[in-house]
């Protein structure tokens, strides 16, 4: 089953893209002074007041999003040569955050890699907000552009957490552009196509690509996201979904505090003069993102954090209606709007099999929370070591060998139980109502820093998750404990079953 992405009117499957997709898929860049609008359906929906801002004429947010150019990065690509008819040692399907830091890293270790992409200098238009401190770490600082002091939970109207853990946007140019720079000083080649299909052959595979051009490779890396391009799946596909609608904005004000970003607002006073609605919102509940730049420019998103089925962008722009109405959020312009639909969950990939994945395509989502850039991008170099270790050695691996080798260092079996335990604790999430979901993440901020921090950034395994859960149970109320044992037992006896049965 593919991603589902929504467009304009109606959900479609997203078609095979070599790409990234993650939190903010569909974000369209700005075009500062373009002076054109696209609208949705021809009965519009908003309407312009005489302010400038923009005025809900019913309860759905719909597009009002500038026409805008796809942005390119200025580089001058060196292209994959096809008349060569070299066997590369690395070939990598999709130009995305994972795709070009593996193309890096393996090609820095001396070895022959090819990026295979539609639009290998497009940048990005994805929005990513990271934790400071994961990019701290993989000396990536210079590529956050807005960065917050901490973040807030709201609970309820009378319940707030303040987060003291910096957050900070990606700066999407400047992350492709410094990714970019390394990969073509290491001799990364460029194909500018998208791979139809690959056969795979003892020593080698071809990637069939749709301008005729075939690469051959020793190794393929699947890296093309949701859309799950080349990389196989044997078991029913059945995730929970995210679903997000965002816009970047510029606002008369906002009410925000310009040193916090918005982690989750899950008031819902917003809707009490619309009954139907909150009870839509009690039973599946969505709260606000937001990241305040300015006082008068702001990025906020209404999401669903998981559902199955997911909720309608519909309802998810009618739902940030009524937000932003009882904000007194008047919004003057659009510069950018977001819509996404992240499938979280579901099965692992064929383990092993011949092409390698990393990132959505090799099931590398955070069940509970969506996130993946941080934990992709930490990930690739041990996908790259593997490939060096594996092909760069006097006694290389054959294909399906070292394939299988490098998978097992990708899903060593202690993140494969870590993942079964962030599943379970959707698992649990996809039961609660709104006052479960309050109740919930009452106690999870309540937590010390260690163990909310390590769950959000997948840094806790079995042992310590174990911990993790005993003390969240212990910080729940009463209420809490109940619902947790009466919704929790059958995804408990689940996951423990899964847990017996996968062994080394």
């Amino acid at each position: 089953m593919d991603t589902l992405l929504k467009t304009h009117n109606k959900l479609e499957f997203l078609h095979p893209l070599h790409g990234f997709v993650e939190r903010g898929c569909g974000l369209s860049p700005t075009r500062p002074h373009s002076q054109e609008f696209r609208l949705g359906p021809k009965k519009p929906y908003l309407k312009w007041g005489k302010n400038g801002s923009v005025k809900a004429r019913s309860s759905t947010l719909l597009e009002l999003v500038r026409e805008t150019k796809k942005e390119n990065l200025d580089f001058e690509l060196p292209m994959y040569d096809p008349s060569k008819g070299i066997v590369v040692d690395l070939a990598v399907v999709g130009g995305g955050p994972a795709g070009l830091a593996v193309a890096q890293q393996v090609s820095q270790a001396g070895l022959s890699v090819c990026l295979i992409d539609p639009s290998p200098k497009l940048i990005w238009p994805n929005n990513y907000g990271v934790w400071v401190d994961e990019f701290e770490a993989m000396n990536l600082l210079d590529c956050l552009d807005t960065t917050w002091s901490g973040a807030a939970v709201f609970i309820d109207e009378q319940s707030t957490k303040n987060l003291d853990r910096p957050y900070g946007r990606v700066n999407r140019k400047q992350l492709k552009s410094k990714m970019m720079q390394k990969c073509i000083l290491n001799g990364v080649k460029f194909h500018q196509a998208k791979v139809i299909k690959v056969i795979h052959e003892e020593s080698k595979s071809l990637l069939i690509c749709n301008d005729g051009v075939t690469v051959q490779a020793s190794v393929v890396l699947d890296a093309t996201g949701f859309s799950r391009c080349l990389v196989q799946y044997d078991k029913p596909y059945n995730p929970g979904y995210q679903v997000a609608y965002g816009i970047l904005a510029e606002v008369e004000e906002h009410p925000f505090d310009l040193n916090k970003m918005v982690f989750m607002d899950w008031r819902d006073s917003h809707l009490n003069n619309n009954r139907e609605l909150k009870e839509r919102n009690r039973r599946i509940p969505t709260f606000l993102y937001a990241m305040p730049f300015s006082s008068d420019r702001i990025f906020l998103e209404e999401t669903s954090l998981v559902a199955r089925p997911g909720l309608r962008m519909e309802d998810i722009q009618e739902r940030m209606v009524a937000r932003l109405r009882h904000l007194g959020i008047k919004v003057k312009s659009i510069e950018e709007d977001e819509r996404c639909v992240i499938p979280m969950g579901g099965p692992l990939p064929v383990l092993p099999q011949r092409v390698v994945g990393i990132g959505g395509t090799a099931g590398m989502v955070h069940p509970s929370t969506g996130y993946m850039v941080a934990r992709t991008l930490a990930a690739a170099p041990i996908v790259a070591d593997a490939i060096v270790r594996y092909l760069g050695s006097e006694s290389s691996l054959p294909g399906n060998d070292l394939s299988a080798q490098v998978w097992k260092d990708l899903w060593p079996i202690d993140r494969r139980r870590q993942r079964e335990f962030f599943c379970f604790g959707m698992d649990i999430l996809l039961k609660l109502d709104l006052q479960g979901t309050r109740r919930f993440f009452d106690a999870f901020f309540d937590l010390e820093p260690r163990y909310w921090h390590g769950f959000l950034s997948s840094r806790l395994f079995l042992p310590e998750l174990i911990f993790f859960g005993l003390s969240l149970f212990s910080h729940a109320s009463n209420s809490s404990r109940i619902e947790i044992m009466a919704k929790g037992t059958l995804p408990l006896l689940g996951m423990i079953n899964n847990l017996i049965q996968d062994r080394e």
